[in-house]
């Protein structure tokens, strides 16, 4: 299978280079120069233990716009009810750690590797990756982590300790987002359940075209703090 073997140096072949499936690449490191790179050139690292880190960019590309974020009647309910409270990057490794360990329905293992959480703490440490969480009694019930550079966030995982605590830290990402000037959420690849909350696929010439403008744009590394009071999603669901 042709695809492309990386050399030391933090450069990538382009993106339409990639498989059918979205592969990319092969090798290289998971350095914050060489991650940030990539993820700034609409590639991501995903790959198994014992396999080469794998680089991809499948097409299509599943997003959510912030402003498409689609609430059923129940999840408006269990954000009125107060349930869950939104933090962010306050327990980064915890929310990593149980993203790689709590078992999924349909997969088997993770793709979460110790060289993956490390690298990701790195970033996070350095200001570019982030974590959403949903705490309740005081216990981290569910959340989410990614990397979020010019007006974009890379989401890579989420968790549930218990039912809707992962669509609860979704909600507070896309407050975030609208906050922020943040354009779009990049999901990567399609699922059901992120589809109900209005993801869609768009064509990878569309995402790459996206991504650059978002780029056009500086944000600063650094921890997130604090949310919306207002959020522009609470009011167009009547919230």
């Amino acid at each position: 299978m042709p695809f492309f073997r990386l050399p030391r140096q933090p450069v990538f072949p382009h993106p339409d280079l990639a498989e059918p499936d979205g592969l990319l690449a092969a090798g290289g490191d998971l350095s914050e120069a060489r991650l940030l790179h990539a993820y700034r050139q609409g590639i991501f690292p995903w790959y198994s233990r014992g396999e080469p880190i794998l680089w991809w960019s499948p097409d299509p590309r599943m997003v959510l716009f912030p402003e498409e974020l689609h609430l059923s009647r129940r999840m408006q309910r269990v954000i009125r009810s107060e349930t869950f409270q939104a933090r962010t990057d306050t327990a980064f490794a915890e929310v990593i750690e149980a993203c790689a360990h709590i078992p999924r329905r349909k997969e088997r293992g993770t793709w979460i590797v110790r060289d993956m959480q490390k690298a990701y703490t790195a970033l996070h440490q350095a200001g570019w990756a982030h974590s959403v969480e949903a705490w309740q009694d005081g216990l981290l019930a569910g959340g989410l982590y990614g990397v979020s550079t010019g007006r974009a966030f890379f989401g890579e995982s989420m968790f549930s300790r218990c039912s809707n605590a992962s669509k609860f830290a979704l909600y507070a990402l896309v407050q975030i987002c609208l906050g922020r000037g943040i354009r779009f959420i990049d999901c990567q690849f399609h699922t059901e359940h992120l589809a109900r909350c209005g993801a869609r696929e768009i064509s990878r010439g569309e995402y790459l075209q996206r991504l650059e403008e978002s780029q056009r744009e500086e944000a600063l590394p650094g921890l997130w703090t604090g949310l919306p009071e207002e959020p522009a999603t609470k009011r167009k669901n009547g919230i």
